[in-house]
């Protein structure tokens, strides 16, 4: 029997009538999701933060979201319950430990494209531009063109006698020498006196 036989056969052919069942915009809405996600993602969180742990996370909840939405858009709802399921998903976020506040704001937009891409009632073209509109915002704030982008590490710092205010101007210095980032402040978080050391967070621009 020929491949061309084995894919027509009626076997074969009963088990995939269930995608007859899904309209073409549905493929369309998806594909449009996922792209808008990957330019997201890849080309632009990736590239910003050179992460990668998180790309699952964000597809695939992208993708259950979309699904789920999409589904429960076949029934009718008010207006109440759409914004109640949104704020559902919203909440997932502060039951996971260990995430940015940036990485929360990506997970937050992968969440408003999948609802988005589910749920508009416009054709490909108004989500394509929907899409695309967070997609633009995103890039130009995450570009540094509207206000220069300030970046953040935690350190450990054992000169403590530095951190008096009137001595903010020589930790900055010494700061800077030691790391070699144009360092402009400090935000002090801890003290332990017994080890004579400190816990900052220091901001620089690149």
């Amino acid at each position: 029997m020929t491949i061309l036989q084995q894919i027509t056969s009626p076997q074969v052919t009963e088990s995939f009538q269930w995608i007859d069942k899904l309209p073409a915009k549905f493929f369309i809405r998806l594909g449009i999701d996922f792209f808008s996600v990957f330019i997201l993602i890849r080309l632009i969180y990736f590239k910003n933060y050179r992460r990668a742990d998180l790309f699952l996370t964000f597809f695939v909840f992208n993708l259950i979201i979309f699904l789920l939405t999409y589904m429960l858009n076949k029934v009718v709802m008010s207006m109440g319950a759409a914004f109640g399921l949104f704020a559902v998903f919203s909440m997932l976020r502060y039951r996971t430990e260990g995430i940015s506040a940036k990485d929360m704001t990506y997970l937050f937009m992968v969440i408003a494209i999948g609802l988005i891409s589910a749920v508009s009632k416009g054709g490909w073209d108004e989500l394509s531009v929907l899409n695309g509109i967070i997609l633009l915002l995103t890039w130009i704030l995450e570009s540094g063109i509207l206000i220069r982008k300030e970046y953040s590490k935690q350190i450990f710092y054992e000169k403590i006698e530095l951190i008096l205010p009137e001595r903010r101007e020589e930790l900055l210095a010494d700061l800077k020498k030691r790391t070699g980032l144009n360092i402009h402040r400090v935000d002090i978080q801890e003290i332990d006196f017994l080890k004579d050391a400190t816990k900052m967070t220091i901001f620089y621009h690149l």
